[in-house]
């Protein structure tokens, strides 16, 4: 079994030297790579050296993640002053094996691996090639940084990229096994368990203390996480389209605000979501409310471009974003038209809103009276019809209309049809 020195700068950790002074700190990299994670390493690294940690070892067991967050989590360990490990436990793949490569040394269990860092698209199709060049760039330059030959780290990404010898020949990503990463200088060395790590690194006698993420940052890293926010913005947009329909206040629409809540809780702690995103969000909430009581329809359209635009902001990837949308979107839009079929809209928020009063002769509404016992009487034109005026029938006035040609006042005229209100006359 392979035990190596490591190197920070000029000072040199080897299995020789043991300090019972020592202060270790153990941060786990674990599942998948998302804003929530960032959030768990920022917290615990800053503690870490607030408290003066001589070493950190991050466990990894990771398939990978987002990019985006990958690139944050590297950034947040090439600024650390304390020198660090990555300690693959079990797999450091895909953004896992970019973040292992950011650190001053690696080292692997008997069975771990690392590598297979092609870069691909939600829908799992790879993405475009400007995505996957600087993705390439940010893993050469890792290797790079450390003192690595770039080609490996660049093999992870590229499946053009002809290494047989490695068991990745062209058209396959590069993953490597222990062995093999000691051999090509990308692993310092190979141990069983965490205590034979420290043992490699003369820390076997140093206080250990190991940081957990906290029930708010597993929440956190559960809501952020990119399959589940078009699930919650789903649930979220659904349980208010069926309240809407149903009347009262009730489960549907407990639920609906509910996942809104969780969707922006996940994003505050992650550190996504600021305050401007919970003013629109209200601000969007109290706009649509309005929008029952003052007609037009602006209203309601701003309301709903406050809560789009704060789901925006909370999001990271705005790609991802908008797919989140438009997939609760599409959803709730089929839930509201089958809804709008089966129930109408007698119930629900609409029944405040609509006019159910009828005017029928049954509660003693009475349309105009066709008076057809005037066709046949006879009358002269009072006012010239042009086609409409005045006549007299039996001394009584009535509003008339001619056929359609010109009548002059004081002509015979007969009443040939009554439609309603409409008296429709010839002359004689």
């Amino acid at each position: 079994m392979f035990i190596g020195s490591l190197f920070y700068g000029n000072s040199l950790i080897s299995a020789e030297s043991s300090n019972e002074g020592d202060l270790v700190y153990i941060i786990p990299i674990e599942d998948t790579v998302e804003q929530g994670l960032k959030a768990f390493l920022t917290r615990a690294t800053e503690k870490a050296e607030e408290e003066g940690a001589d070493q950190i070892i991050f466990e990894i067991d990771t398939p990978g993640g987002r990019v985006d967050a990958a690139g944050q989590i590297a950034e947040l360990i090439q600024n650390l002053e304390t020198p660090n490990i990555a300690f693959v436990v079990n797999k450091a793949l895909s953004a896992g094996s970019y973040i292992a490569l950011n650190m001053d040394a690696i080292y692997m269990k008997p069975h771990a691996t690392m590598g297979a860092s092609g870069v691909i698209n939600q829908d799992g199709t790879a993405a475009d090639k400007k995505a996957q060049s600087a993705w390439l760039a940010a893993m050469k330059s890792a290797a790079e940084s450390q003192g690595k030959d770039p080609k490996f780290a660049a093999a992870m990404a590229d499946p053009e990229i002809d290494l047989p010898e490695l068991g990745a020949p062209k058209g396959e990503y590069l993953t490597l096994g222990p062995k093999s990463a000691v051999k090509i200088d990308y692993a310092a060395g190979i141990v069983k368990d965490r205590a034979e790590l420290l043992n490699a690194l003369g820390l076997e006698n140093a206080t250990i203390i190991e940081m957990e993420p906290t029930l708010s940052e597993k929440l956190a890293r559960f809501l952020t996480n990119p399959i589940v926010i078009p699930i919650l913005l789903t649930i979220a947009s659904l349980g208010l389209i069926i309240e809407i329909f149903s009347p009262g206040f009730g489960i549907p629409g407990i639920i609906g605000i509910l996942s809104l809540v969780l969707f922006f809780y996940g994003h505050i702690v992650a550190g996504l979501a600021g305050m401007e995103a919970i003013v629109l969000l209200i601000l969007g909430i109290i706009l649509i409310i309005a929008e029952f009581f003052v007609p037009g329809g602006i209203v309601g359209i701003l309301g709903i471009g406050c809560v789009v635009a704060s789901l925006f902001i909370s999001g990271q990837d705005i790609g991802h974003m908008s797919m989140s949308i438009g997939i609760a979107f599409l959803i709730s839009f089929i839930a509201a038209v089958i809804l709008f079929r089966t129930i109408g809209m007698e119930k629900g928020v609409f029944r405040h809103i609509i006019l159910k009063d009828k005017t029928s002769t049954e509660l003693g509404y009475v349309s105009t009276v066709n008076r057809l016992e005037l066709i046949g009487l006879e009358g002269i034109s009072i006012t010239p019809l042009r086609p409409s005026g005045t006549a007299s029938f039996d001394n009584e006035q009535l509003d008339v209309v001619s056929e359609g040609r010109f009548i002059q006042r004081e002509q015979p005229i007969k009443i040939v049809k009554v439609e309603g209100s409409r008296i429709v006359v010839r002359e004689i």
